[in-house]
């Protein structure tokens, strides 16, 4: 048996949790069977966003001709691009392994871990105790009981940001965020992709309106199905095929070389037998937290996508501040998700904070709309930004209380009002603030100056 002041279970935002109780002086075991850096690092946002950035790129030398430039494009070293994208991520990840495991005071496990009692877990086979406990194990993506699926050859996005020849044809099961940035994606690289969602529109928890201008720029893409409920998938010689129906009755047959399954993920309570160590969990598996992240299990907390509060690496990096100054600096600090900004990287980029339109009606609040288009601002005219906009809402008073970008560079732009958002500041103050012309920024300038409150 080997007793710890600190164990953390889950390499991801975890491992920063780790590192801190080690630097404190604390004796620390981190466990984690994969590399070090969790899903974002591997499985998730670093590998996706290195390979989306080449699908602009290409895509940027294709529409160079819009431009008055003449230029070709030659070819994509598909299986170089992916090479580059593994051999930049393994080496950081194996560097931060090197690094911790010269770490005083940190003990590195690389295996998984199970609940066996209170703060008890086993790690290949041996016991480990702690006084204080951090579940940080993340979540995985979700395998739906669609009949034929578990027998035929199908792809997660783990196994699809990898692949080493570039598929003709690929059938995509979802239509979320990581379902249409890996349809843009393999769509850029020559791929062709269908697009297979239950729901009427693609990344359907987005604003109404962005989601179904989304829909339509992807369906100029792909072949899109949205409205489609898959009943089977087989597997032949011709290759993978997913069998569908539509809310009215009609059938429809959707065949490619690979298939990827990108309906949502599920988090890894149930590999760690949570329950066991006296931590509950929701109607959906994720570990229930009160505002320190504690569980209901005494001096253990939870982090990151296995605590289901938001399954963004940004959120769990924020989460990560909040448990160190709980764990390691014995703080009460509560976490505060207010602000919580979202980005789909895909071309437009879609971006997002506060409440959509549909969840203000939903709620019965009053609120007003401000909206502005980028092809009406100067450096939109410049760039040819023909599609996207801006949607802000607020209250009659000013209260900021969402803004939805769909649009170049909307990851970007959507911080503006992220910080107003979380600093209090109201449309006013926003609209009266000088922005720089020509910059994009003026497409939030114009949303919120829209505003009936602030028309004129």
């Amino acid at each position: 048996m080997a007793d710890y002041e600190v164990a953390v279970i889950g390499g991801g935002t975890g491992n920063n949790v780790a590192a801190a109780a080690a630097d404190a002086a604390l004796e620390t075991a981190l466990v984690e069977p994969g590399p070090l850096g969790g899903t974002c690092l591997n499985r998730g946002c670093n590998p996706s966003k290195i390979l989306i950035q080449r699908a602009t790129v290409a895509n940027t030398v294709r529409e160079a001709g819009r431009f008055g430039v003449d230029a070709t494009l030659e070819g994509i070293d598909f299986p170089g691009i992916v090479d580059e994208m593994r051999t930049t991520l393994s080496g950081i990840a194996e560097g931060m392994e090197a690094r911790y495991r010269e770490r005083e005071h940190l003990t590195l496990y690389d295996s998984t871990a199970r609940f066996v009692d209170d703060r008890t877990i086993e790690v290949d086979g041996e016991t480990i105790t702690a006084d204080r406990m951090v579940v940080a194990a993340g979540s995985r993506p979700v395998i739906p009981p669609i009949d034929g699926l578990a027998e035929a050859s199908h792809l997660t996005s783990a196994e699809a940001l990898y692949l080493e020849e570039l598929p003709e044809r690929m059938v995509i099961l979802g239509g979320g965020y990581i379902a249409v940035e890996l349809g843009y994606f393999f769509e850029s690289m020559g791929t062709d992709v269908a697009i297979v969602e239950m729901l009427e529109t693609l990344v359907p928890r987005e604003d109404g309106a962005v989601a179904e201008a989304f829909t339509e720029i992807a369906e100029r893409r792909h072949d899109v199905y949205t409205g489609h409920r898959v009943t089977s998938v087989s597997e032949d010689a011709d290759g993978i095929t997913v069998h569908a129906e539509t809310g009215a009755g009609e059938t429809r047959t959707i065949t490619g070389d690979e298939l990827l399954v990108a309906v949502g993920r599920r988090p890894n309570t149930d590999t760690l037998a949570v329950e066991t160590g006296g931590i509950e969990t929701d109607d959906r598996g994720f570990v229930e937290t009160n505002e320190y992240l504690e569980t209901t299990a005494e001096n253990v907390w939870a982090q990151g996508d296995i605590a289901g509060n938001f399954l963004f690496k940004h959120s769990g990096d924020y989460e990560t501040r909040t448990t160190v100054a709980n764990v390691v600096e014995d703080a009460r600090r509560p976490i505060d998700f207010s602000a919580m900004p979202h980005v789909i990287f895909t071309e437009p980029q879609i971006a997002g904070v506060g409440a959509t339109e549909d969840e203000l009606v939903d709620a019965g609040r009053e609120y007003h709309v401000g909206t502005a288009r980028f092809s009406d601002s100067a450096m939109g005219r410049a760039k040819k930004l023909e599609e996207g906009f801006v949607k802000v809402l607020a209250a009659p008073d000013g209260e900021l209380l969402g803004c939805q970008v769909i649009g170049h560079e909307a990851s970007t732009l959507i911080h503006e009002t992220v910080i107003a958002m979380r600093a209090g500041v109201d449309a006013g103050t926003v609209g009266e603030t000088i922005h720089a012309h020509p910059t994009l920024s003026r497409v939030i300038e114009s949303a919120v100056r829209d505003l009936p409150m602030l028309e004129g």
